[in-house]
């Protein structure tokens, strides 16, 4: 992986490429008009897109990894957690900084990526849905959460859910549209059996 000043450019910018328009929306030339530098420079650090994408992707994955590991660790209750990783999610579509999972996004385009990013995507989305599975466990212990199904099909469900409304507030432009979708979703899995 490259660890320049200009790699993090690189990355940054493509990034910010991918979420607006996905994997086939951006070259290497609109990647150098943005950072200021020649397709040659990007080659150099990146040799392919396909590689670059991984590598996004791979970055993408830990920095997921490492905010679903601090949510765990600094909030107890996993109804809580819950709340907070729809809450992230929520400021993220609200303030524009970041609209749309990258990997969702690339999930949405499966059939046309490169293997080796298809690999990253469906390790992230192995990762989201062990942590889920483990919140909701926990959350049962808890009984703060209350499922109707096993954790690993809640689990995919809330991913579902989550990633569907982002989707959504995409299609409509309107940020609420987030809210409005994963909102019953919260209060589905905070309801008690016997209400």
């Amino acid at each position: 992986m490259a660890t320049s000043d200009t790699a993090a450019d690189i990355l940054r910018t493509a990034r910010t490429l991918l979420v607006a328009g996905g994997y086939d929306s951006f070259s290497y030339a609109d990647i150098a008009k943005v950072v200021g530098i020649r397709n040659a420079s990007i080659h150099h650090h990146f040799p392919s897109k396909a590689e670059l994408v991984q590598v996004l992707v791979k970055q993408y994955r830990e920095e997921a990894a490492a905010g679903m590991a601090a949510l765990s660790e600094s909030v107890p209750d996993a109804l809580a957690q819950l709340r907070a990783y729809v809450g992230y999610w929520q400021k993220c579509i609200s303030d524009g900084s970041a609209p749309l999972c990258i990997c969702a996004l690339l999930a949405s385009q499966m059939p046309i990526l490169p293997e080796a990013v298809a690999l990253e995507v469906r390790a992230h989305f192995n990762a989201l849905s062990a942590w889920l599975e483990q919140v909701l466990r926990a959350g049962m212990r808890q009984k703060s959460v209350h499922l109707k199904g096993t954790d690993a099909a809640e689990a995919e469900a809330f991913i579902a859910t989550v990633h569907g409304a982002m989707f959504s507030a995409r299609a409509y432009g309107d940020p609420a549209v987030f809210t409005t979708i994963v909102g019953p979703l919260l209060q589905r899995l905070e309801k008690s059996p016997a209400a």
